[in-house]
């Protein structure tokens, strides 16, 4: 909603299809999003020439939007409050336990995090696992598309040590999903970490794996 509202404030004239490409959602789901506002007097629609539409924040729509724009701050701090100490409190128990070598697996905010929370550790991130995002670097260190690729990476200076999960978008999926490659690869389930804020839960499969390799 934050995102129509600071669009619209941007450009009237934007059309549903670009705003469906600049929220990421679909075509639908935007003209929903913007009759729902029209209903709620958060913006005003008017004809535009050429079958097209002109869309307008009204008073309610601006102050709506400075709420929600309080709102997303407030949250935003929290959660780099919570994930800086949660990504500290798991660096500090990998430095202990001898894991000095990590690869994060999901790329964005929270792998910078844990990257920016690394520095004054023992812990060193080698690199980070995303097949999705497309990007080459994430807070200065690679990205590679696999565990593989990873290992490979990581295979002349002894390779890795621990996997940490800092996919915020399906962090279960990539959970079992990374349990499993890294199974494969003679890298047991307890070597495969997640703070606690992601609430990832650990499969039976998983256990069963490595009690059967205990």
């Amino acid at each position: 909603m934050l995102g129509l509202l600071s669009a619209v404030e941007r450009d009237s004239e934007l059309t549903q299809r670009s705003l469906s490409s600049e929220l990421g959602i679909a075509l639908g789901l935007a003209n929903a999003y913007l009759k729902r506002c029209a209903n709620k007097g958060l913006i005003k629609v008017r004809q535009a020439p050429l079958n097209r539409y002109a869309y307008y924040l009204t008073p309610r729509g601006f102050a709506e939007k400075s709420r929600l724009t309080a709102e997303y701050l407030s949250v935003s701090f929290n959660f780099f409050r919570d994930a800086k100490h949660q990504c500290a409190a798991l660096l500090a128990g990998c430095a202990r336990d001898g894991r000095r070598r990590i690869a994060l697996v999901g790329g964005g905010e929270l792998a910078e995090i844990m990257v920016l929370s690394a520095t004054d550790t023992p812990v060193e991130i080698v690199c980070v696992i995303d097949a999705e995002g497309g990007a080459t670097s994430c807070a200065g260190r690679p990205v590679v598309g696999n565990l593989a690729a990873a290992l490979d990476l990581t295979q002349d200076s002894g390779g890795l040590d621990a996997l940490v999960i800092t996919d915020v978008k399906t962090p279960q999926d990539t959970f079992e999903a990374i349990a499993e490659a890294a199974g494969k690869a003679g890298i047991g389930g307890d070597r495969v970490l997640a703070p606690a804020l992601l609430r990832v839960t650990e499969q039976p499969a998983v256990r069963e794996e490595e009690e059967a390799q205990a």
